[in-house]
């Protein structure tokens, strides 16, 4: 059976000979794209067009048609390809048309080497576009799977290709439009394989020009954020993509929301809410099995043999079963890959129901537009029907959703008691055998993500080392929740929060190679602080008062200073001998209390050229109590990454949007795991002195 794909749905590859088919309203032309299992696709020699209409696994047409057979071999594809991306893109000429929204939307389809149609997809929702990524075939957990993309851009080309990682991407299409101008002629014949009385029939179905749906419906702001093109967010946590948006609306993947293809659309054109978000680099796929095999305990094979185990139920999870060289490394990956999985998985259903919905309230329309069918028993059993059909549909997503938020969550409890210390909760008994490390960790964990639909879910919240950005603990009444009204309360949560962000910092960086200092001007953290002070692991008492503010500042302004000359003049080991080159945490509480104009300038100095030397900056503060200064401090907290000591939905990831609730690596109550810690490294630093 055709798994009839929408804008961000996936279906598994059950072969790996393919023929992709295109049909579209006007000649485009056909490439494709390998790229590594990060997307990023490394020289020109990795695109396939008609000018290198050959690749190892991969053939394509020759110059611009409005048929295209693109052959594919997943099996021939060089190791180190994960992903084929099949582009199309408008020619070049003063008869071709300007953008895709001029012509039928283009129908694609995935055939195996017999003929028989695997999956198609209908790029609805073009406009101004001129070029679009329309299918992707992706190896995951050495399992391929294609991926219904749809994703344009209406600068063309060019910015397709840059979007990809290639820097000459704008002498590759003046050279792609050159040979398809001049190439000779366009059909790449199908792999050999064995005959098929379905073979003529499905091609012949698929080469239909499907019919124009691509009018399009507001976009919906869940998929406000994209991997390729994060929009600015308080929590932007995944690499920076190209600067090119997607032209086709949006800018974030919309994930599948069933393991079975949708059901056609019906005449009045209620379209999936896929067809109206944008897409991205999108998921691995929520609508099928999971599979959670250890590639070294796999069977070998083909991909498709060891794609699943043989009865058919997903296979124990592993803690560590990522890429990467390290057992750190591949548990970092391994819990991005659940977040991206729970993202994605999570909007699949959203849109499913916001789909079911749409429909809905169509279909009562449309009953209701009759004026025969108002009245009587056959507006009723409209109408029950229309509802039955709304909670079929819910039912379905709701089914794929537990369906995968189980697989998670048995995946969490293997991974989080292997985590290491810098990663792991403050319970996990991992602390109790603790020592101090060699060297530093990549990431540092800060707290846990969930969503309304997975609440026992808890996702590690982990950002790089070192931090590129200043952080900032919320403690104002804005962050509470109903259950936290008291401000005392909330302040005082907030300085144990940064004393336990302080201990883990200390704890996973090696004896000497990191340093905490305090401004406390009001000592009105004093009894939070008192673990940091007791155990000696502070180079000095907490500062107090504006003189106390105004040293600590102008010392490691100064440090800042002197660390950037060295830097640029080629000597970053020529310092004096009384700054110490450690990275410093500096926690300010209470901010703007003890603060004159100019400390405030030095704050913002701090906050702005600290990281890139080595200081780093922890916010204790309401900013209402910084109100006075008006839109001056706007700057500062923009640069700061908000946490709250309370769980709070302010985090949105750059994929889909999600509000995200935030929750903070706090410390058990009664437990006194942080005094062991700090004892360990109070020892360390002795030792280290």
């Amino acid at each position: 059976m055709t798994a009839e794909l929408v804008r961000g749905q996936n279906h598994p590859l059950t072969q790996t000979r393919l023929t992709i088919r295109i049909s579209a309203g006007a000649p485009v032309l056909a490439g494709a794209t390998l790229g590594d299992e990060n997307g990023t696709v490394h020289g020109t020699g990795r695109v396939a067009h008609p000018g290198a209409p050959a690749l190892p696994g991969v053939e394509v047409s020759r110059q611009a048609a409005a048929e295209h057979r693109l052959s594919v071999d997943l099996g021939a594809l060089p190791e180190e390809v994960h992903r084929v991306d099949v582009f199309l893109a408008l020619p070049a000429g003063a008869e071709a048309p300007s953008r895709f929204g001029a012509v039928a939307a283009p129908h694609t389809a995935v055939e195996g080497p017999d003929g028989t149609e695997l999956a198609c997809y209908t790029l609805t929702g073009l406009d101004s576009e001129t070029a679009v990524l329309a299918l992707e075939l992706y190896r995951r957990q050495a399992a391929w799977k294609v991926r219904a993309v749809g994703q344009g851009y209406a600068a063309g080309l060019t910015a397709l290709l840059a979007g990809q990682g290639l820097r000459e991407a704008a002498d590759l299409t003046a050279a792609v439009q050159e040979a398809a101008a001049h190439g000779p002629s366009g059909a790449v014949p199908t792999p050999p394989g064995p005959p098929s009385p379905q073979a003529a029939p499905a091609r012949e179905t698929s080469a239909r020009a499907p019919q124009d749906t691509s009018a399009t419906v507001p976009h919906d702001a869940s998929a406000a954020a994209a991997r390729e093109t994060p929009a600015a967010a308080p929590y932007d946590i995944r690499p920076p993509g190209p600067a090119d948006a997607p032209a086709s609306g949006t800018a974030g993947p919309t994930p599948p929301f069933a393991a079975q293809p949708p059901e056609p659309a019906p005449p009045y054109d209620a379209r999936s809410p896929y067809d109206a978000q944008a897409s991205g680099t999108p998921p691995r796929d929520p609508g099928a099995r999971i599979d959670y095999t250890h590639p070294g305990r796999r069977p070998q094979g083909t991909p498709a043999q060891a794609s699943a185990p043989a009865d058919d139920r997903p296979a124990q999870p592993v803690a560590g079963d990522a890429a990467g060289w390290s057992m750190e490394e591949r548990l970092y990956n391994q819990v991005w890959g659940m977040f991206e999985d729970l993202a994605r998985t999570t909007a699949a259903y959203r849109s499913a129901v916001e789909f079911a919905d749409s429909r809905l309230e169509t279909e009562l329309d449309q009953a209701l537009t009759d004026p025969r069918g108002r009245l009587g028993t056959a507006a009723d059993a409209a109408r029950e029907a229309a509802h039955a059909r709304r909670t079929q549909l819910v039912d379905q997503a709701r089914a794929v959703l537990d369906r995968d938020l189980a697989q998670l969550t048995a995946e969490s409890e293997v991974v989080e008691p292997a985590l290491p210390p810098a990663y792991a909760r403050w319970d996990n008994p991992v602390w109790h055998g603790f020592r101090m490390p060699t060297e530093p960790p990549m990431a540092l964990r800060l707290g846990d993500l969930h969503l309304p639909e997975s609440v026992p879910l808890r996702i590690p919240m982990l950002v790089r080392l070192p931090l590129e950005r200043g952080l900032w603990l919320d403690s104002g009444t804005a962050a509470a929740s109903d259950g936290f009204p008291d401000s005392a309360e909330l302040r005082h949560l907030a300085v144990e929060a940064a004393v336990a962000l302080a201990a883990r910092l200390l704890a996973v960086h090696p004896a000497g190679d990191f340093g905490v200092q305090v401004v406390d001007p009001a000592g009105a953290g004093a009894a939070a602080f008192a673990p940091l002070a007791r155990t000696g692991v502070l180079a000095a008492p907490p500062a107090t008062g504006a003189a106390g503010v105004t040293e600590v500042l102008e010392r490691l302004t100064r440090r800042v200073d002197l660390v950037q000359m060295a830097v640029r003049g080629g000597a970053p080991e020529s310092l004096p001998a009384d700054v110490d080159p450690a990275r410093q945490l500096l926690i300010v509480n209470d901010f703007p209390h003890g603060f004159d104009d100019r400390a405030v300038t030095r704050l913002r100095y701090l906050a702005d050229e600290g990281p890139d030397v080595g200081v780093h900056l922890l916010l204790v503060a309401d900013r209402e109590d910084a109100a006075a200064y008006g839109p001056l401090l706007d700057p500062l907290w923009r640069s700061l990454m908000r946490l709250t000591p309370v769980p709070d939905d302010h985090f949105a990831d750059p994929w889909v949007g999600h509000a995200w609730t935030y929750e903070p690596a706090l410390v058990p109550a009664g437990s006194r795991i942080v005094h062991h810690v700090l004892t360990e490294v109070a020892r360390a630093l002795s030792e280290h002195r």
